[in-house]
């Protein structure tokens, strides 16, 4: 006889250990699968910000987290053309940290954890080819498992934190809301014996239509990230004939006013770049009858917000909440869904709208550049702007102060 589980969490890194480790302590029985085999790599920012430290240090991971030789960031800095922005990040309960681990080290530690719960079982090198429905309502999933055995399993509900191309979403139907084109193609690669500035920094350099990122990261490494135009038809065959020596070079040609190029000299590439080019923006439907999406399965923003993790971390933290709250689901699909969907959009959609943006990769805008001055003027802006990403403050927070500076200044 078939084994039925509450919930089948397709996907196993942030969002699917995350939301396995919630639900098993709220006493539900989990089945986690994932088609890799962990420790495993996946193309990532990487980042989290200390708002996403505490959630870790609650689910009770931190202690292994900070034991994979990654060094804690506590300073930003932003380069616009011309204009620096730097500053600490602002403290969100009592944390103070910021990090930028390899995912290699990450998703092991979180599926490990979630494997220790009481009430989770785990199978990797499970790949999911389709669900099991009866009637309208999805009741499990069917796959080949890592013997090339097809199997199937049955639960409440089948959850998709199965990232961009997520098997659920498609099968599911759901729905797409929200879709915004990206102009850019991003490439990154890891990188030992990069000279750093004083202190370990989160860096962020965006001169006309060409970004640079600079993190440090786990094993005494650097991730570095080069950001282009799609339009730019020439550096991105560059990229693609040669990408160790095309990043290198356009780190060295388009980011003159800046050190990238001086500390860069005796940097050694360790692994071989990993790039994207051109992707969507997008939000989906997160939950129907037998299904939910959580992570990059519901919704993506470009990578330049540094979002992607807390998302999927908080966002199956919220999904777990939703489920624990309702007891007859089969009853209450669309009160959930509702549910669902209006707690994520409230937290999440203002930083979509402003990865969107930033996705539009243009040149910063005379406006901007005055606004950006205004901000590395005076401290209690910058750190308005950098609470941004930690969510210590909403961009209206910025927006008010903003206004009632230029106010100050004008008399208006």
């Amino acid at each position: 006889m078939t084994e039925i589980y509450d919930v089948i969490i397709t996907g196993a890194r942030c969002a699917g250990s995350t939301l396995a480790i919630y639900l098993s302590r709220a006493g539900f029985r989990v089945l986690l699968v994932d088609r890799a085999v962990f420790p495993s790599d996946t193309l990532s920012t990487h980042t989290f910000f200390n708002n996403t430290v505490a959630i870790l240090r609650e689910i009770g991971v931190m202690d292994q987290l900070v034991e994979t030789n990654t060094p804690p960031v506590r300073q930003i800095k932003f380069q616009f053309d011309d204009t620096v922005i730097e500053g600490v990040i602002p403290k969100v309960r009592g944390e103070d940290s910021c990090f930028c681990i390899r995912r290699t080290s990450f998703d092991h530690v979180m599926i490990e954890q979630a494997r220790s719960e009481q009430n989770v079982t785990v199978l990797e090198g499970f790949r999911v080819t389709n669900v099991l429905c009866n009637g309208e309502t999805i009741i499990g999933v069917e796959g080949i498992d890592s013997h090339g055995r097809k199997q199937q399993f049955r639960a409440k509900i089948v959850v998709g934190a199965d990232g961009r191309s997520s098997i659920i979403r498609k099968l599911a139907k759901s729905e797409l809301k929200v879709t915004v084109p990206a102009n850019a193609a991003i490439y990154y690669g890891y990188y030992s014996n990069l000279r750093k500035e004083n202190v370990p920094k989160f860096e962020v350099y965006k001169i006309k239509d060409h970004t640079a990122i600079l993190f440090p990261t786990s094993d005494d490494l650097y991730v570095v990230i080069g950001i282009m135009s799609l339009e730019n038809k020439i550096w991105i065959q560059r990229m693609k004939s040669n990408p160790e020596s095309g990043l290198r070079d356009f780190l060295k040609n388009h980011f003159k006013n800046t050190s990238i190029a001086e500390r860069f000299q005796s940097a050694r590439l360790m692994e071989p770049i990993k790039g994207i080019v051109g992707y969507d923006n997008y939000w989906y439907k997160g939950m129907g009858k037998g299904w939910a999406l959580v992570g990059d399965a519901i919704s993506f923003k470009d990578p330049g917000m540094a979002q992607g993790m807390h998302d999927a971390i908080y966002g199956a933290r919220i999904l777990s909440t939703v489920l624990s709250n309702h007891h007859d689901w089969e009853k209450e699909w669309e009160t959930m869904a509702d549910e669902y969907q209006k707690i994520i959009e409230d937290e999440f959609m203002v930083r979509f709208h402003m990865g969107c943006q930033i996705s539009k990769n243009e040149p910063i805008s005379e406006q901007q550049a005055a606004v950006n001055k205004i901000i590395c003027s005076y401290p209690g802006t910058t750190q308005k702007f950098l609470g941004i990403y930690n969510y210590a403050n909403e961009p209206a927070d910025l927006e008010t102060e903003i206004k009632n500076i230029i106010q100050s200044q004008t008399g208006l």
